[in-house]
């Protein structure tokens, strides 16, 4: 079974204080549970696919859907990304999250619009925007539908923005509500204007090569299987994913 562990005793004590109170009967090991939760989400497998060593897939899965109900993944991201803050220079982006036949059968009396799929050039899609830290690790999330804008993403991630020097992004936010929002916050703005304004917008260009710290970000989280294809329905649980790849890959 040790070679099936993903998490060390080390890094279970880290999380532990984010995990919620058992009440009545104590939970089954959570060492075991989580790992086989983390194998599942990494390996892009159905719950009835994990091997025996876990535990009944249910008690994985009941696990799984509480715990991304009550927020407790995000939660924990968020908690140890505080413990260890590195908000000089951050960045912003999107990325596109395929959704698969399961998750996107948008029936208007299944849910609908409020499952956080659209449809792109690319198919059905869910859009993933993200804050990363200097070192390009991961410090606030957000979904929205494939085809909404990422100045909507902006402007839900901007009240949650840490104080910071700089903030890198490309031209997809040059938008003077957006830069006037930064410089009121006391962060400047390493944004590329858009081709299509008349005037040139100034940029440190040597600063802003470090953007590619959130690309390498995003392409490390789809190395997950249930991240990079999205079989989740509920936008939460799928939310859950992210947060729990982007603790095991940066924060732990």
């Amino acid at each position: 079974m040790s070679n099936l562990y993903w998490l060390s005793e080390e890094q279970m004590g880290r999380l532990k204080p984010y995990f919620p109170k058992s009440r009545g009967k104590p939970r089954v090991d959570d060492r075991r549970v989580l790992s086989g939760i983390i194998f599942i989400n990494r390996n892009g497998l159905r719950w009835s696919d994990a091997p025996a060593e876990y535990g009944p897939p249910k008690t994985l899965y009941n696990r799984w859907k509480r715990w991304s109900d009550m927020g407790v993944f995000a939660r924990i991201m968020t908690g140890l990304a505080a413990e260890a803050p590195d908000n000089k220079t951050i960045s912003i982006d999107a990325t596109y999250l395929k959704a698969h036949r399961t998750a996107s059968s948008l029936g208007a009396q299944k849910g609908g619009r409020g499952r956080l799929i659209g449809q792109t050039k690319g198919g059905m899609n869910t859009k993933l925007h993200a804050v990363t830290d200097t070192s390009g690790r991961p410090i606030q999330f957000f979904i929205t539908a494939g085809q909404v804008s990422d100045y909507t993403g902006a402007a839900a991630l901007l009240s949650c923005l840490p104080d910071a020097e700089w903030l890198l992004a490309d031209r997809g936010y040059d938008a003077d509500w957006f830069r006037e929002a930064l410089i009121d916050r006391g962060i400047t703005p390493c944004i590329p204007g858009r081709k299509s304004r008349s005037k040139t917008i100034k940029y440190d260009k040597r600063r802003y090569k470090r953007r590619n710290r959130i690309e390498r970000m995003f392409g490390r989280l789809k190395d997950w299987r249930r991240i990079s294809t999205r079989y989740d329905r509920c936008p939460k649980v799928f939310l859950s994913a992210i947060a729990l790849a982007a603790t095991v890959i940066f924060w732990l």
